[in-house]
């Protein structure tokens, strides 16, 4: 086992990816132990491909299963050899969700029955504290309690990953499930404010209106976004970036190679190449001249 042991919480395969992908890389090059928990197989996505139109949910289905496989292949980009579905493949199906007028995800009207929105939390938990008991990691990395934009199956793996925490730390708790294990830090993805308006800025200076549209630098940013002073790390990706990009592509169905997200290429990504966390348990490590950690693990 490795001395160095990193945990990730997340809803569907691509998530990993877009929030932690140059992170996971990162890690994975330095010789720590890398897990990735999946909480469903985003049955329910939105299929970006014409010619893949047919495994949507409400088409002919089987978006599951294709995707299982695309986060296969992201996860060999990546190095990552430890990827498991919580509970195994299928047993927590993806809720879908629809947009508010406010410009946020909230849960759809009709949600299956087997949704993990509507899975019983401490059943879910469950399945996570036999991980935790297993790999036994040093760090978490999950959602905040909003997911990020409001997303009903990012809040619930939010919910899942810190009770799961909780559980597996207590001494008492369904020794069946394996020896307690207490999580030093856990961290919440984050995306800094100060790099948005800064992006921003400079795409609309560019001429470029139709990235992310309807955010401009100086107005209201959507909730994703966080403020600086909240921020606790920030991993360089610089040199891991390329194969985050690599395997964000690996997710065909959820992403388009011209998109915004592939935008910048010539500048190596590098809006792309940082990733922001915000410490919500453990005792942060040493900080950087912007008030920054730089490794997840420092202060362990």
């Amino acid at each position: 086992m490795s001395d160095r042991r990193l945990l990730l919480v997340h809803a569907h395969p691509d998530d990993e990816s877009i929030n932690n992908g140059a992170t996971m890389a990162r890690y994975v090059d330095e010789g720590a132990s890398v897990t990735l928990v999946t909480c469903t197989a985003g049955e329910m996505g939105e299929v970006l491909v014409p010619d893949l139109a047919h495994l949507a949910f409400e088409d002919k289905g089987g978006l599951g299963e294709h995707r299982r496989e695309e986060l296969t292949r992201a996860m060999r980009v990546l190095g990552v050899t430890d990827h498991r579905f919580l509970g195994g493949f299928g047993r927590f199906h993806d809720s879908g969700m629809a947009w508010h007028e406010e410009g946020h995800a909230v849960a759809a009207e009709e949600i299956p029955d087997n949704a993990f929105w509507n899975a019983d939390l401490t059943e879910a938990a469950d399945e996570l504290v036999k991980v935790i008991r297993e790999v036994r990691p040093q760090v978490l990395v999950t959602y905040d309690e909003f997911g990020g934009y409001g997303h009903p199956d990012h809040i619930q793996a939010h919910r899942v990953a810190m009770y799961g925490a909780l559980l597996a730390a207590v001494p008492s708790y369904k020794r069946d499930l394996g020896e307690p294990h207490d999580i030093a830090k856990i961290y919440w993805t984050a995306m800094s404010e100060s790099r948005m308006r800064a992006s921003l800025r400079a795409l609309r200076e560019a001429g470029d209106t139709e990235t992310f549209a309807g955010m401009e630098p100086d107005g209201k940013l959507p909730h994703f976004v966080t403020p600086d002073e909240l921020i606790s790390a920030r991993v360089d990706g610089r040199d891991t970036v390329q194969r985050k990009m690599d395997a964000l592509a690996e997710h065909r169905t959820q992403v388009q190679t011209d998109g915004p997200f592939f935008a910048g290429a010539e500048s190596g990504h590098a809006w792309w190449a940082e990733e922001f966390y915000r410490l919500v348990r453990g005792t942060p490590g040493p900080v950087d001249d912007e008030g920054f950690e730089s490794d997840l693990f420092a202060g362990l």
